[in-house]
């Protein structure tokens, strides 16, 4: 599969996987906020974590920068379909400042995996990944 291709599908599944588990646990977000929040905090690492090892198993160099990239990438989609969810009038409305306060903050999870999985892939070297 095309590396650029690679990284919008991935990006685009990093962003699915956490927003479908969401309405499944959405009774919980108002009588237990901050399990919801935590939740949700883990199924976005988790999902960056697992698309990161699919991306990088098929990298060859240039890890940390690959790292870099992706996870700006990734951020990127993300932001901006929740953006285009949440923003217009919708079930779902929330002005872009408690949208960046309480989702896309959150988001930082995902560079901040594929930057660490990169660096990681860049000192241990191609083995890391075989």
């Amino acid at each position: 599969m095309n590396k650029n291709l690679k990284i919008v599908l991935f990006g685009f599944l990093v962003w699915l996987i956490p927003f479908a588990v969401s309405f499944f646990i959405y009774p919980l977000k108002t009588p237990m906020y901050s399990l919801f929040e935590s939740i949700m905090s883990v199924l976005i690492a988790v999902a960056a974590m697992i698309f990161s090892y699919f991306y990088f198993r098929d990298i060859k160099t240039n890890f940390a920068v690959e790292g870099i990239i992706t996870g700006i990438v990734w951020f990127i989609i993300a932001i901006v379909i929740d953006l285009v969810m949440f923003l217009p009038a919708s079930p779902m409305h929330m002005n872009f400042n408690d949208y960046m306060m309480t989702i896309g903050v959150k988001y930082l999870i995902i560079p901040v995996v594929t930057i660490g999985t990169g660096y990681v892939a860049a000192v241990m070297g191609r083995r890391y990944y075989e």
